[in-house]
């Protein structure tokens, strides 16, 4: 299955994440005509500084039926507990939907052979 880090420095993921929120899992929901099975937020905790604090990467992972998809969703020095309040505002105020058609045409894109993006 393909998998696509849409992430300038692929590096970035490649660590067990700190923390991951599950907003979405389902084997019924279909897009765009790919089926999406599971959406999550994932904390990469990527240095502490000693006057900012903590430095987070939120990616968006998407996964359906045709591959996957992870990328940027925020990243700075966020102050603690960033993954929680990222996805408090994401669900209060702008909802998945427009996440996940992010991630299915970076997909399609991949998969049509018309991207650049890592591929893994």
């Amino acid at each position: 299955m393909t998998r696509i880090i849409d992430i300038s420095d692929p590096s970035r993921v490649s660590v067990k994440p700190t923390n991951v929120r599950v907003l979405f899992e389902s084997k019924e929901f279909e897009q765009e005509g790919f089926l999406v099975t599971r959406v999550e937020l994932r904390h990469y905790l990527e240095k502490n500084d000693e006057e900012l604090g903590p430095f987070s990467l939120i990616t968006s992972y998407v996964e359906t039926d045709k591959g996957s998809v992870e990328m940027v969703y925020d990243e700075g020095f966020r102050g603690d507990d960033s993954l929680n309040r990222t996805v408090t505002f994401l669900v209060a105020n702008l909802g998945i939907s427009g996440l996940i058609l992010r991630s299915l045409i970076t997909l399609r894109e991949h998969l049509d052979g018309n991207s650049s993006h890592n591929t893994y």
